[in-house]
This record gives structure tokens, sequence and C-alpha cells, in this order.
């Protein structure tokens, strides 16, 4: 098998404490990003980014095209959002989640991304119906596997199956690192100890995490071994995120699904002294998408921002882009090599 060409992006959803400080305009975001040589991929989420997603005037789809030629991006990703519980008493239909879908993928196609990042609470009879208009408008609609979606969840089997009975090169998956990882990231467990969780109660969900059992299992067992250390209702509550958002699925899980990857989040949470990810085995993952002939970009996607404003987006990203690119150089050189 030919090995793949992976190029970096970043997402603005690194960001987000920076936007959210109300300091940078879409433009001064974007020339920060093109400054500090974080391309050559763009990646915009667009309920964050664009004021009136996705019901957004000509001429602000000119402006954000006109943003992305002036600083010289390439459009790897818009991402939409699925909310199907935007009602009080139900939740969306199939038709009505396909309704809110099409004018985000409209949008996306009027920017010129050629993918659109969707949620899982599209179900896949949404996708079938949508997939004659992600053709017409040449847009890949990307379904975002993030824990607990690992390759073999039934949700995701069923999309697998759906996609092999289309066999549509618009239909595919966006994996997020997220799934994959090898520690609860350093940041979310210090985020734990702010609101007083012990050291104990810590290493007992540290313990429980590693285990291969289902995880409603685990908030069980979290609960009443926690429970007896004295954690409270709520702390037991924060605790749980440990299982909720760090997946430990296999990295070479991802093989699988490598045909049908039409883009990468490269999740992250922080980096050691020696500027590795110590929650994710990035040498591990990029090596699977290198040599399973994935070509397209990875974008930098800093979630750190979620528990600690220790650190800037920018400096984090910086730090994402300098291992990505060491280990695709790595991988690079030793195919030149071996070839």
């Amino acid at each position: 098998m030919k090995n793949g060409n992976i190029k970096l992006s970043t997402s603005l959803f690194s960001f987000a404490l920076e936007w959210n400080s109300g300091k940078y305009s879409l433009e001064q975001m974007i020339a920060k990003v093109k400054e500090l040589d974080l391309g050559p991929g763009l990646e915009i989420i667009g309920f964050q980014s664009l004021k009136g997603f996705p019901n957004i005037p000509d001429s602000t789809i000119a402006q954000v095209k006109s943003l992305i030629e002036k600083f010289e991006f390439e459009p790897a990703c818009l991402d939409a959002n699925v909310d199907v519980a935007i009602r009080r008493d139900r939740h969306l239909t199939v038709d009505e989640t396909v309704e809110y879908l099409k004018p985000q993928l409209m949008v996306a196609a009027k920017l010129g991304f050629p993918v659109l990042r969707v949620q899982m609470t599209a179900k896949p009879e949404v996708m079938r119906k949508l997939e004659p208009l992600a053709e017409k408008v040449n847009v890949k609609l990307g379904m975002e596997l993030h824990t607990p979606y690992l390759v073999d969840h039934p949700s995701v089997i069923a999309l697998r199956e759906l996609y092999e009975e289309l066999d549509s090169p618009y239909l595919g998956f966006i994996p997020d690192f997220g799934t994959s990882m090898r520690n609860i990231p350093d940041a979310l467990l210090n985020s734990f100890r702010e609101v007083g969780v012990t050291n104990e109660q810590i290493a007992v969900t540290k313990e429980i995490w590693k285990k291969d059992i289902p995880t409603p299992a685990k908030f069980g067992e979290l609960y009443e071994r926690a429970s007896t250390l004295g954690a409270t209702a709520p702390q037991i509550g924060r605790l749980n995120m440990a299982f909720s958002m760090n997946g430990r699925q296999p990295v070479d899980a991802w093989k699988e699904i490598i045909p049908q990857t039409v883009h990468l989040h490269g999740k992250f949470y922080g980096f050691d002294e020696n500027g590795d990810e110590p929650s994710i085995d990035y040498a591990a993952i990029l090596k699977v998408f290198y040599e399973g002939g994935y070509n397209g970009y990875i974008s930098s996607e800093y979630e750190g921002t979620a528990f600690t404003d220790e650190f800037t987006g920018f400096e984090m990203v910086q730090k994402h882009h300098a291992l990505c690119k060491k280990i695709l150089k790595g991988l690079e050189e030793k195919n030149y090599v071996s070839a």
C-alpha cells in the first residue's frame, strides 16, 4: 500500500479562550494563525466563528473567502453542529435533522470547504438523505468519531454498513485522536484537584480508567469506591469526565476505517519537557494513518482550554505543529530509505 500524504491544519476551536475574550476579530484571528505559520490548512467552526451561521449573507461569504485567500490558507474543514435537541418537547426527526444540516452543507460549499464535519447525532438515514446534496455541491460529509464512538461501536458499525452500501466518496469519517489515549491528561487531573478531589481519589479513577470494561460499569465502580474515600456527588460527577472524554481504543483499530477517512482531528491537551503529548501517542497514531495511505489534513485541536487558562492556544498549537512535523518527517525519511 502506498504511504499517505498528511498535511497540517489548524482548527480555530483551539483558540476558544482568545476568541471568547473579545480581543480578536475573525480577521485578526486568522492573521495571527498565519503569522505563527500554523497552516496550510484552516478549519472553522461555523457556529463559533460566523455570526448568524448558517444563515449568513453573500457579503459574509465573500469576506471569509477573501480572508482565507489573503492569508494564503487552504480550506480544510467546516464544522457543523447537529443539534437534534433544540426543541423542548422532543428530538428532531430524521427529516428535520436533514433540513437542519442542509444550510450548513450549502455554506461549506460556498466557502470552498471540501469537508463538513458532522456529529453522531446524525443517524445513518440522515446521512443517506444528505448524500445526493453532498455530491451535488462537492462537499464530503465527515462523521466525527469522538469517544465513546469507537470504530466497533454499534452506531458506528451502522454507519460503516451504510457507507459500504452506498459506496460514495462523499460519506466518510473524521477520527478524533482523543478516542485513542494512553493516559488521562494532566490538565483534566489538575481540574479535579481544583474542586477538592484528593490524590487518592484520582489514583482510583486512573486505575478504573485503564480497565477493559464498559463505561457504565466504570461509572458504577467509581461511585462506590470514590464515595468510600469521601468524594461528594459533584466531585464524582467531575471524575466521570475521565471516562466520557478520554477513550482507550487501540491505535491499530483506526486501520479499519482509513479508506473512509476524510479528515483528522489532532486532539491534544499538553506537552512534556521533550515536546511530546503524554496522554496521546502521536508517533503511533500518525504512523498508522501514514502507512495506511491517508491523504488529507490533520487539524490541531487544542482541548486544554476546557480545563486551564495557564497556556495560550497559540503557543500550544505551535508545539503541536512542531511535534507533528517531527513525526511526519521521520516517517517520510524512513520511507525514503526503505524505498
